[in-house]
């Protein structure tokens, strides 16, 4: 007997019904529906992949044991991670920050204090320029009303001008410039000229909670940092837990092809599965939702904004040691460099240290140099950027793994979406706005940490009550 053809198979789809659809089981999908459910109102997740968390994702590391390979750090504010991995019984740890920091520039290794870049460094860093383009952009950030940035008094100024433009005429060295540009690929995974000057104030702004203003250090620091804090075995045991407490609420290998609203319902249809519901919740990047079929079609300025709204470019690569070697050579394995395939660098060993695990990002355009290159040539890109920072005892790892983000289908990259110039002074507010019975979550909607784990939790948070309030 032939195969169904796809639209068939469809059609021929179990129907089932519930008050609320979620598509995603990130950490917004699966917040949103805990909510919902303790509200009292029944919940179907729909999940493409078959496994929860969305860009929270343990990596397999070839020997039975996983690495962060995606989302992986908390830190001061993000209250809202912090009560659901309280919630979830995982046990955090310290990120390793003892010794010094690497520094390539030029060619050139050097070191610096954990206590920052900012502190006592050669001229030719171009720290005080760093410092006072710093104190420039704090202060502007002040001026954004958190997670209405298109309301700021000078957000058409602000909008009209990618973080690039600002930079280069806000500093004068090399090294400040330099620094700035790290700033914005190691954080959005871009390069700076392709990110809006009004988007980056308002990720500083957003960079708080309630009580405490958004601050640049916040965002840039280990200590007292939002990469201040990991999990015992991995950022992934908090959506892994939730999940499993969802049961059978939480559909698997069911990616949503369309969303039809009619009349006081929507009908939403996935792989091997069609929902009947009185709400759809769709929680996921702005890119990744314009792949749905929407009935009727969207209003235009979110069907703009989808277009106009992409992720980053990123890869987390990892190479597994007998030991954290780099501790005993006073380093904390943290580094930044302008050359390379990699361009930043943490220590991504588990807690008790009985192994290294170094972790790189491949970021923006080193990540697209290598879309031609075979596993093994970006294994031997990545090796390279290890020994050039940390030294000969880099080149003998007993393992490595990668996760490329920005070709893995149901993400498109990472670690969120980014506004260009003129995006969100003119779309911005479709964000979070419901069209008509379909609702919005995700990290990108969050008015605090946006483009983090924390910025997820609170959007399912917003929107379960959202969706309650209407139900």
């Amino acid at each position: 007997m032939s195969a169904l053809p796809a639209s068939s198979a469809r059609a021929a789809a179990a129907a089932v019904s519930a008050d609320v659809v979620i598509v995603g089981a990130g950490l917004a999908g699966l917040t949103a529906a805990r909510d919902l459910v303790a509200a009292g109102r029944s919940v179907i997740v729909l999940e493409a992949r078959e496994r929860p968390g969305g860009r929270v994702y343990g990596l397999p590391l070839g020997d039975g044991t996983t690495s962060e390979g995606g989302a992986e750090f908390i830190g001061p504010t993000q209250d809202r991670i912090a009560a659901l991995t309280k919630d979830m019984g995982v046990e955090t740890f310290a990120t390793y920050n003892t010794g010094k920091n690497v520094y390539y520039r030029n060619g050139k290794r050097s070191l610096y204090a954990t206590d920052g870049i900012l502190g006592s460094v050669p001229p030719d860093w171009g720290v005080v320029d760093l410092q006072l383009a710093l104190v420039s952009l704090g202060n502007m950030a002040k001026e954004i009303p958190v997670g209405e940035p298109w309301k700021a008094p000078k957000a058409e100024e602000w909008d009209s001008q990618t973080f690039y433009t600002w930079s280069r005429s806000n500093s004068l060295s090399s090294g400040a410039r330099f620094l700035m540009d790290a700033f914005i690929s190691s954080t959005l995974s871009v390069r700076s000229r392709d990110v809006s000057l009004l988007y980056v104030l308002n990720y500083i702004a957003s960079a708080g909670n309630e009580s405490n203003p958004g601050n640049v250090d916040r965002l840039i620091n280990t200590k007292n940092g939002a990469q201040e804090t990991r999990f015992v075995g991995g950022s992934e045991q908090v959506p892994i837990r939730l999940a499993a407490k969802l049961g059978d609420r939480v559909r698997y290998n069911a990616p949503v092809r369309s969303i039809v609203t009619s009349g006081n319902g929507v009908t939403v249809t996935a792989d091997g599965v069609t929902v009947a519901a009185k709400r759809v919740i769709v929680a996921m990047s702005p890119a990744v939702a314009g792949q749905i079929d929407f009935t009727p079609t969207l209003p235009a300025s979110r069907l703009q904004l989808m277009q106009r709204y992409p992720m980053g470019s990123i890869a987390k690569f990892v190479a597994v040691y007998d030991t954290p070697f780099w501790r005993a050579d006073g380093l904390t394995g943290q580094s930044v460099a302008d050359s390379g395939a990699i361009d930043a660098t943490f220590d991504n060993s588990p807690a008790d240290g009985s192994r290294g695990i170094l972790m790189g990002f491949i970021n923006q355009t080193n990540i697209r140099r290598l879309d031609a290159a075979s596993p093994e040539q970006v294994k031997a890109a990545g090796m390279e950027s290890f020994v050039k920072l940390f030294g000969d005892k880099a080149k003998n790892p007993v393992r490595t793994a990668m996760q490329r983000w920005d070709n893995e289908t149901w993400s498109g990259g990472g670690p969120t979406g980014i506004a260009p110039p003129g995006v969100l002074t003119d779309f911005g507010a479709a964000l979070r706005t419901p069209c008509g019975l379909v609702h919005w979550a995700g990290t990108e909607t969050s008015g605090f940490w946006t483009g983090y784990m924390d910025g997820a939790v609170r959007s399912g948070e917003r929107v379960a009550k959202e969706v309650a309030a209407v139900l």
